[in-house]
Formats: structure tokens, sequence, C-alpha cells
């Protein structure tokens, strides 16, 4: 019988100290390392200081790798209990029954209302049933850099459209100066940003009508012809190669004078040549005069159904797209915030990229153009399939239409295989 009340008595004491120590939760960073792992330290700092009862347990991964850690952590039932997560892979997770919807938590919560709708969309739609299984934390945009300090040497003004475009490239061209207008990524990488800049130009306003990828309408093609009228003309004869390392040193390194990529190039953009040479535009619009917007992929956060302290994982994404919190991460970043209570914020009036991309995302009059990144064979299509086939329009290979044909086929092919699995 002593026996017996000892043994309850050492339980009891066990589970004394469990319930009187601090809940631990484990959040993983899906694109750890030396630019961001410092800023989630901070917040975290933040977030425990305000939640003595939380511990956040950091793991930061790479981003290259982030997608098998989780699919082996799912297999294995040992999930984080909140994940950085981005479209491009959410639906995959979601297909395995891994994540949370996060519409109660919501629509109950102090992030109602709050957050941008087309940053909310843009999840939404990555999900078979529509339901939101990640809370938007930033967003991205493709723009074009551009040399301002040269445009105003030469009388441009900020073009506007596409054909604007090759005018000025075309105008600051100086091949005896080894001096070009534009550069083209002609390498790894390239099919997203030429997809944004034929959408951009088409005003094509699905991927799939019926069903059909849309990418080989015959507007989307009139596009890559034109992009491929300025290689070598206006471009780098390299660019044929070119991926994003190659691309921003042509344009930091004063060879190119515009350059298409996104808000993510931010902080090599500055730091190579500060914000008095350098200004930031949407994409050209085309002949319709519509704006459509291929966004990038977004990130933000998920909870796990395999995590034990689901509540105090809610709180902690919480306080990570809360107003404050969300601010600072972008303002670090150089991203769009997704609270909508961040639009204010001085730093966004200081930081005209942003400001410009945020202004855009916020018409009424935008047309966002999701890319299907959910499909599971999407990255190999555009990367493995198709990147080859574009170089060989640069070189005069293949005509345009024949290649968004082969793409849209494809395309076509796995998004009906998608269908059907869903």
């Amino acid at each position: 019988m002593r026996r017996l009340l000892v043994a309850l008595a050492l339980v009891l004491s066990a589970c004394s100290a469990t319930s009187d120590g601090p809940t631990t939760i484990t959040f993983w960073d899906n694109n750890g390392g030396p630019g961001r792992t410092p800023i989630y330290q901070e917040l975290i700092k933040r977030f425990e200081a305000a939640n003595p009862d939380i511990k956040i347990e950091y793991v930061g991964v790479p981003s290259s790798s982030v997608q098998q850690k989780y699919d082996t952590a799912i297999a294995g039932g040992s999930t984080p209990d909140v994940g950085g997560v981005t479209t491009s892979y959410l639906a995959h997770l979601v297909g395995q029954d891994a994540l949370e919807p996060a519409d109660d938590r919501l629509d109950n919560g102090p992030l109602k209302g709050k957050l941008l709708p087309g940053l909310l969309e843009t999840v939404r739609q990555t999900a078979p049933d529509g339901k939101l299984y990640a809370v938007p934390a930033s967003g991205n945009m493709d723009i074009i850099w551009y040399r301002s300090d040269r445009f105003e040497e030469n009388k441009i003004s900020e073009p506007s459209t596409w054909d604007d475009l090759a005018k000025a490239a075309a105008q600051l061209t100086k091949p005896a100066e080894n001096q070009y207008g534009f550069t083209i990524r002609g390498g790894a990488g390239s099919i997203f940003q030429l997809l944004s800049e034929a959408y951009s130009y088409s005003g094509v306003e699905k991927f799939y009508d019926g069903g059909r990828s849309t990418v080989n309408d015959p507007r989307n093609a009139e596009l890559v012809r034109k992009v491929a009228e300025l290689y070598k003309k206006a471009t780098p004869e390299a660019d044929v190669n070119n991926n994003y390392t190659q691309m921003v040193a042509q344009f930091t390194g004063g060879t190119v004078a515009m350059m298409h990529h996104n808000l993510g190039s931010t902080a090599d953009v500055m730091k190579a040549l500060g914000p008095e040479r350098v200004g930031a535009m949407p994409l050209p619009k085309g002949p319709s005069g519509k704006r459509t917007v291929v966004p990038n992929p977004t990130d933000g956060f998920a909870v796990f159904k395999g995590g034990k302290n689901r509540d105090a994982a809610w709180k902690f994404v919480e306080f990570l797209t809360s107003a404050e919190s969300n601010g600072y991460w972008n303002e670090k970043v150089g991203q769009i915030p997704a609270n909508t209570d961040v639009r204010g914020a001085e730093w966004i009036q200081k930081n005209p990229a942003v400001k410009m991309a945020l202004g855009v995302l916020e018409d009424p009059a935008t047309v966002l153009v999701p890319a299907p990144v959910y499909l599971p064979e999407y990255s190999s299509i555009t990367k493995t399939d198709t990147e080859p086939l574009y170089q060989k329009v640069l070189l005069g290979q293949m005509p345009a239409q024949q290649f968004l044909d082969e793409l849209a086929a494809k395309l076509t092919t796995a998004q009906q295989d998608w269908e059907k699995r869903k």
C-alpha cells in the first residue's frame, strides 16, 4: 500500500510540474538563414515576454529542402505546431490532411477584417475546398527595377506600356559602352517571370478557361515575340543563360538600365545603387489597358493538426500577423505586409517600391491571375520541361506560339489530372 501511495505521489508531482511550467510549441521557419532568422528571433523574444506561459522552439529550415522536411515529418507524425508555408506547396500539405483550417479562428479573432483580401484569395484558391489553410503574412509582386538616373539623363519617362518599355530599352542601349536597356532572364527561373509579363500584357484574366490552359492565347504569344525581339538588340547576348544572380549583377553593375524581378531583390538593388539612382514600376500594360497581375506565391503561417498545443500555436500565429509584428517583419525583408493596419506605417511611405506594389494590389481595378502553383507537376513543367524551349525562342529556333502551345498542353493535362484526384 505504501509503495502505491509513493508511486501515486510521484505521478501527481510530475503532472503538477508539467502543468505549472510553460507550454512549448515548435515553429519551423520555411526559409531559415542569416537574412530571416534574426528577425524571427527578435519577434519570438517579444512574444515570450508578452506570453510567459508559452515558449517557442525555433527551427530554421532552408527553403530548398522545406517541402521534403514537411513530408517526412507528416509521415513520421512529428510535425511542428506552427510552420511557415507558401502557396507553392500549400496544396501538397492540404492533400495530406496535415493542416488545420484557419477560417473560424480568423472570423472569431483579432485578425478579422485585418488582412489584404487579395492575399487571402490567393491562399484560398490554392486549396481544393476553398478553405484558408494558412494565414498570409506577406506578399510579393513582380516589378521593373530601372535606373532612374539614366532615365533622367536621356529625358525618358517611366514606361506604362510594353511598347514604351521596348522603345526606352532601345534608346538606352549603347553597345560600344557595354550598356543595354533591358535584361532578360533566359535561364533558371525564367518561366514564371515570362508568364507574368505575358498576362500583364495580354489582359487575359484566367490561367484556365473551361479546364484548358490559356497560356497559349495569341495575345500572350505576341508578348513572347516582343521579348524575343529585344534579345541581343537591347539586351546583352549572355541573357539567354541568365539566372537570378547573373541578372542582378548586370543591373547593379551598371550594364543594364531595366530589370524585371520582384520586391525580393530590394536589398541587393538598394545596397548597390541606393534610392537616388533606382526606381520601381509595375509590369507594363498591353493594348487592353487592363492591369492583370500574376501574384507571386504568398508567404504565411499554418497550424499543423499533429501539433499538441493548437491554442498556443494560434496565439503565436496571431501575434506574428498582428500589425506591429507584421510591419516589423516586412519592413526588414522589403515585402508587402498582409495586415492592412500597417498601410500607413512610415517605413512604407519611405519605400517607394513597396508603396507602389501595395497600391497596385489594393486597386479594385487590378485583376489577380494566380498561376497554378498548386499543381504537383507545375515546377517540373515550368523549369525542366520549358526553360530549354524558351531559350530556343530567344535564339530564333522555335516560334513563340509553338512554345506556348506545348506549355499549355502540359499545364492542361496536369490540371485535368489534379481535378480527377481532387
